[in-house]
């Protein structure tokens, strides 16, 4: 299998708003940029949707360290909240999941991929993380 580093990040302005996502795939010594925008969003939809469109762009199964600075994305893997909401029909305890078909789809990109979560510092100095913002943030401006 190989291995693919991804940086992502969601911008929104005002939550709920305008929003755009951005993220950075890293294959050897192989960059590769993608962003998207959507009209009325919140951030965590887009913090989603920059780690979904990455994992999408592979091509075959992949062992994928993957950067990004929600802890709404990372905490659902690495605290095993994703598990939790599968075994309960996809629906926290008492209420209905935000986001669930986003979930349900990162949970099959989950499956198919060796993914590794790393939360990172947002507005740091990470670069990468810094160059998903700016993706992101660019969407929103030009599409607005």
């Amino acid at each position: 299998m190989k291995k693919v580093s991804i940086y992502t990040d969601g911008a929104c302005s005002n939550n709920p708003g305008p929003g755009g996502w951005g993220a950075v795939l890293i294959y050897g010594n192989k960059e590769k940029e993608i962003s998207g925008f959507k009209k009325q969003t919140t951030n965590n939809e887009m913090e989603l949707m920059a780690v979904i469109k990455a994992l999408q762009k592979l091509k075959r199964p992949c062992i994928v360290t993957l950067y990004s600075d929600s802890a709404y994305v990372v905490n659902a893997f690495l605290l095993g909240w994703i598990d939790n909401w599968e075994k309960l029909g996809w629906r926290k305890k008492k209420a209905p999941l935000k986001n669930k078909q986003h979930w349900q789809t990162l949970y099959k990109l989950n499956d198919l991929h060796k993914i590794t979560f790393v939360k990172v510092k947002g507005h740091s100095d990470n670069e990468l993380n810094n160059r998903c913002d700016e993706l992101a943030r660019l969407e929103i401006t030009k599409n607005t």
